[in-house]
């Protein structure tokens, strides 16, 4: 049999990178799609023969289309979707202007869409596959870092993920998401250390999370194991949430 092949978005770093990783680890063949050139060739070239680094914004559509049927004729079949690309305009909601909100919207819930759109028809006839969005705890609480944008725009995306789900779920594909909070990534490295310690403060397990405790959530979401599981959203943030 052939290997499976996953297309994930935002796979050039930080979560991104750890779930391309951990696919690798599971004997998919990924195809990982990003901005970022430079990161995304040296982790092709890390992992040459079982990584495909492609370009792609994913607020394009035709970038979209693009990128999966180049996959499709390629591979012949798309078994994993990961759509894990994503932006944050740090502003209070005063400052924040109407084109950092589209921006946000444009990557965060549009490009998830067109991404599950594009992909939804080959899993469908394929009759199997699984999809995984990467949101975030704002998207169950609100704004709760001076980002406006971010935690609607992610709100969203688990909408979006219940309505594939259900739509999804006759054909055999489950849909689900992750959301995460707290995160040892580029983005979090911003922070202060004062800010560091008041969210480490309020976290439970007294500790940031790392990138592949998010990728493990994503692996577990896409194996058989969860075959009967679709339209969850799983929090991976330390306790910070429950629910």
């Amino acid at each position: 049999m052939s290997r499976p092949v996953a297309i994930v978005t935002g796979g050039a770093a930080g979560i991104g990178k750890a779930i391309v990783e951990a696919l690798i680890e599971d004997g998919y063949l990924v195809v990982a799609c990003d901005l970022a050139e430079e990161r995304g060739k040296a982790l092709e070239n890390q992992h040459a023969g079982s990584v495909i680094f492609r370009r792609c914004d994913v607020s394009s559509e035709s970038d979209v289309e693009a990128v999966v049927d180049g996959v499709l004729r390629e591979f012949g079949r798309i078994d994993a979707l990961v759509n894990n690309a994503g932006i944050i305009r740090r502003r209070t909601s005063e400052a924040m202007n109407t084109e950092d909100w589209d921006a946000v919207f444009a990557v965060n819930a549009r490009g998830a869409f067109l991404m599950c759109k594009h992909v939804a028809n080959i899993m469908k006839r394929q009759r199997s596959g699984r999809i995984v969005n990467v949101s975030s705890v704002a998207g169950k609480l609100g704004d709760i870092t001076s980002a406006p944008g971010y935690g609607p725009s992610k709100a969203a995306m688990d909408a979006l993920t219940k309505t594939f789900a259900r739509e999804m779920a006759p054909y055999g594909v489950t849909v689900n998401g992750v959301a995460p909070h707290a995160i040892e990534t580029d983005m979090s490295a911003q922070w202060s250390e004062e800010r560091r310690k008041a969210i480490i403060a309020a976290i439970p397990l007294g500790r940031l999370g790392k990138p592949s405790e998010v990728a493990a959530a994503v692996r577990f979401l896409l194996s058989e194991g969860a075959g009967f599981i679709t339209g969850e959203i799983i929090d991976v943030n330390g306790g910070f949430v429950m629910d």
